[in-house]
């Protein structure tokens, strides 16, 4: 029984590993869900910033919706239509999983549309927090494709936070991303 288990763990580890391994990313619209404005500005072109210099074609949520409005307006027929005419065929979640270094990505195969419309309980930074746990969702077809986690340690102000995230998506980019 605890070599089966051993087993089914090994091959949900890899398949998991091998699903951030063929995302092969090409395009990419940045979506962050993020509650304050200004975490949503920073962090979407922030990301955004990053694809393009890594050759990745990627534009923010925040070209596709008018400022204040709800991301799950990227699901309607007429906005979707707009992101496909513009060339984009995935589109990248990225949301603060919390102020632990525990996180593990999820496993869930929610859509797009149950994506956007989950919640976020939190901001970039948080006085008196050393770590904030971001995670990465990449979606094709409605069908999330894969998911990632970035931990940013050691972060003291918002600066750092974005600083830091900058440095760690800049690496997972060129060497699991694209």
């Amino acid at each position: 029984m605890k070599l089966l288990t051993l087993f089914f763990a090994l091959v949900l580890s890899i398949s998991s590993w091998g699903q951030i391994e063929q995302l092969n990313l090409k395009n990419a619209l940045v979506v962050g869900q993020m509650d304050k404005s200004e975490d949503r500005f920073s962090v979407e072109i922030n990301i955004t910033e990053l694809l393009t210099n890594a050759g990745v074609k990627a534009s923010p949520s925040l070209n596709v919706l008018k400022l204040g409005s709800s991301a799950e307006l990227l699901t309607t027929d007429s906005i979707k239509a707009l992101v496909a005419s513009k060339g984009f065929d995935t589109y990248l979640l990225i949301s603060i999983r919390g102020y632990d270094k525990k996180f593990k990505a999820t496993n869930s195969k929610d859509d797009l549309a149950t994506a956007l419309g989950a919640g976020n309980l939190f901001q970039l930074y948080r006085d008196e927090v050393t770590s904030v746990s971001f995670e990465f969702m990449f979606f094709r077809n409605n069908v999330m494709v894969a998911s990632d986690i970035i931990r940013c340690s050691n972060v003291s102000n918002r600066d750092a936070v974005v600083k830091k995230l900058r440095k760690a998506v800049s690496k997972r980019i060129t060497k699991t991303w694209k």
